[in-house]
C-alpha cells in the first residue's frame, strides 16, 4: 500500500517532532551533544526514515551536524528541516504551472 504525498509528509512531520522533543528534554538529562549514543542513534534512524519518507534533501544534512554543538541542540533542526522541504515541495509545482502561462511562445496570434 503506498503512502499519499500528504500522509508521507505528516508521518515525517510526527517523527520529527517527537525526535526534536526527545532530544530537547529527555536526552540532556543523560548526556550532553555528540557525547550522547542514544541521540546519535535516534539521529540516524531519523535521518533514515525522513530520507525514506520523503527522499534526499540537504535541509537533512544541518540537523545531524547541528546537534554536535553543544546548544545548537536544542533548535528543533529536524522539524525545521521537515518543514522547509513540504514548503519546497509546494512551490515547485505552482513555479511549474505559472511558467507555462507566462512564458511567451514566439508567435503572434493571427488575426
Amino acid at each position: 500500500m503506498a503512502l499519499s504525498h500528504n500522509a508521507r509528509f505528516r508521518i515525517a512531520m510526527l517523527l520529527a517532532i517527537l525526535a526534536d522533543a526527545l532530544q530537547i528534554a529527555v536526552f540532556p538529562l543523560f548526556v550532553e551533544g555528540a557525547e550522547s549514543p542514544a541521540d546519535d542513534v535516534l539521529d540516524f534512524a531519523l535521518g533514515a526514515a525522513l530520507a525514506y519518507l520523503l527522499g534526499w534533501h540537504w535541509e537533512f544534512l544541518p540537523s545531524f551536524l547541528g546537534k554536535l554543538v553543544p546548544g545548537v541542540d536544542l533548535v528543533p533542526f529536524w522539524s525545521l528541516a521537515v518543514l522547509n522541504v513540504y514548503r519546497k515541495s509546494k512551490q515547485i509545482p505552482a513555479v511549474i504551472e505559472g511558467s507555462r502561462e507566462t512564458e511567451p511562445t514566439g508567435r503572434e496570434p493571427r488575426g
